[in-house]
């Protein structure tokens, strides 16, 4: 574990963070437990981060990614991905510029293996890749207020993917979750440190599983490793989201990416559920009622909370169409309990 990472762990637990036992550590609660329907703090210790620099950066990774990169301005943050050549996503990201520098935020888990498949396709281009998961820490605010972040960002990013630079690090503003304003606050350790009493003051300090949760509210989809390769971005809504640009040029994937766009509706979609049962995790399979011998979909993120488990989920649309229940594991498994998404699915014409 680099030195930066221990130090913001060990910080965390004089805040009163239990940490869960394992080869990376990962605060498992606070103190005084954060509701997850009002406003709250959370360190996002689960998220790492991939730096470009060079005179290069931006085509090389506009040529990788699903987004537009090229064009990407200093005060606005972008979601994409990063596929295979089939057109299955590898990675769902962040992305950011500051100063010379593009930023890709990613899960922990998945930097350094996409961090050298993309350093594989570098070749001659005048670009750099480092690891800066531990250079610095990741907040994820939820109901701050510009009054609480003044001392910091005297102006807030004023809508989801707008971006703030200060001093004191990156705001980034990205999806609501339930009509609440959701943050990115990405600082320096000194600055986290120094601002952590304050803002826990105001917001109650919870886990990074009550940021994740927020993200299943707000239907934004992260690809883990038990689901990489699992998708085409339509999958997951990734395009309905921001994560794709069908204008840009070509990137790996491309061709099939946009083929399952413009050829007819999309047989697969990802939706929110809620399951009354523990132990729900990506890539686990699920079932329709009316046709047993086969999955229909599969988890692609989950999280618990109050003996359940909130979701998303990639389901054929036909299996939704059907009308008979949707099961996990087996068709005679826990039921899901669809729900809405907080934005609309538009199938292309």
């Amino acid at each position: 574990m680099n030195e930066n990472q221990a130090t913001w762990l060990s910080f965390l637990a004089e805040q009163g963070a239990r940490l869960s036992e394992s080869t990376t550590p990962e605060p498992i609660g606070f103190t005084d437990a954060a509701p997850i329907n009002a406003g709250f703090i959370a360190p996002l210790t689960h998220l790492g981060l991939i730096a470009a620099t060079g005179e290069d950066a931006a085509s090389f990774l506009h040529n990788q990614l699903t987004n537009d990169i090229e064009h990407l301005g200093p005060g606005e943050a972008r979601l994409a991905g990063y596929c295979t050549a089939k057109g299955r996503l590898l990675a769902t990201m962040l992305t950011w510029k500051s100063g010379d520098t593009i930023y890709l935020q990613l899960p922990r888990e998945l930097q350094p293996v996409v961090q050298t498949r993309l350093q594989m396709f570098i070749l001659r281009a005048k670009a750099k890749l480092a690891d800066l998961s531990d250079d610095f820490v990741a907040l994820g605010l939820v109901g701050a207020d510009a009054e609480l972040l003044a001392p910091w960002f005297p102006v807030l990013p004023n809508a989801p993917y707008a971006k703030v630079d200060t001093d004191a690090g990156s705001l980034i503003r990205v999806a609501d979750a339930d009509g609440r304003p959701r943050f990115q606050w990405i600082a320096p350790l000194a600055v986290a440190k120094d601002a952590w009493p304050t803002l826990a003051r105001r917001l109650p300090p919870a886990p990074p599983s009550a940021w994740r949760l927020t993200d299943i509210a707000a239907g934004m989809p992260t690809v883990v490793k038990a689901t990489q390769e699992q998708f085409v971005p339509q999958m997951v809504n990734f395009e309905v989201v921001g994560g794709v640009n069908f204008r840009k040029g070509c990137y790996p994937g491309q061709e099939i990416v946009a083929r399952s766009q413009y050829l007819g509706k999309l047989k697969r979609r990802m939706l929110p559920a809620t399951i009354a049962t523990v132990g729900v995790a990506p890539g686990m399979e699920v079932f329709a009622a009316n046709e047993p011998d086969q999955p229909c979909g599969q988890i692609v993120n989950a999280e618990t909370i109050d003996g359940a488990t909130r979701c998303l989920v990639e389901l054929k649309t036909a299996a939704l169409e059907s009308g008979g229940g949707l099961h996990l594991g087996a068709a005679n498994g826990p039921l899901l309990d669809i729900g809405s998404l907080p934005y609309a699915l538009i199938d292309p014409t």
